[in-house]
């Protein structure tokens, strides 16, 4: 995989790929990480997706894992576990922090950016308190739309945040999503009762991801 292809001329370079190995990602992440923290390459925006694999974070309990011996890859970011497949975009801002102590702040700008995305494609999601992500939340339940799970090395951000656009929500249905039980999981394209492609939705999120990401950056 090219480390780097299709790079904007804005302060925060886009690299747009296809579908991605997990593990391969990962690699090219370090790589970039590293480069942003030396000073050879710009703050950097990557967007993809995976194959369908099982993710966990540094707090995963045994108990959320998928029961059946479905192979798990541990992560070195924050959060529990999480599932990533086709029909979800998924975003590592690579960035160098404003202020890098202060990790809650950065997670709340990549949320907002993704309620504004919802927003735009008439979906009204949310914060909500004690929990990373964006949620949904009306008369019919909880349910979450898109997962954040953030590394800080040296000031600078790796991993990111995962959007359900139009995957096979019953992935999910064999682990406990972010470690949060009783909570559904949804898609942009299952609360707008359409079909919703990842090229639809990948220019809105560029947009409003960039505005976020500036705001926290230098």
């Amino acid at each position: 995989m090219p480390v780097l292809t299709n790079v904007s001329e804005s302060v925060i370079a886009l690299a747009r790929h296809g579908l991605v190995e997990y593990t391969k990602a990962w690699d090219a992440q370090r790589t970039i990480h590293q480069e942003v923290v030396d000073m050879k390459r710009p703050n950097t925006l990557l967007l993809l997706q995976h194959p369908s694999v099982y993710t966990a974070g540094r707090r995963t309990d045994e108990s959320e894992r998928p029961q059946d011996g479905t192979p798990v890859i541990d992560v070195d970011r924050g959060g529990r576990i999480t599932w990533h497949g086709p029909g979800q975009l998924v975003g590592y801002p690579i960035v160098r922090l404003a202020k890098p102590t202060e990790l809650v702040g950065f997670v709340r700008e990549v949320e907002f950016g993704l309620i504004a995305v919802c927003a735009e494609l008439g979906i009204k999601a949310e914060c909500s308190a004690g929990r990373s992500g964006v949620w949904i939340r009306d008369d019919k339940g909880d349910r979450k739309i898109a997962a954040i799970g953030i590394r800080v090395a040296k000031g600078v951000t790796m991993h990111g945040f995962a959007l359900n656009v139009s995957p096979d929500l019953s992935a999910f249905e064999q682990i406990i999503p972010c470690g949060i039980p009783d909570v559904g999981v949804t898609s942009i394209e299952k609360e707008l009762g359409r079909t919703v492609s990842i090229d639809e939705v990948t220019p809105i999120v560029e947009r409003h991801l960039f505005e976020s990401l500036k705001r926290v950056s230098i």
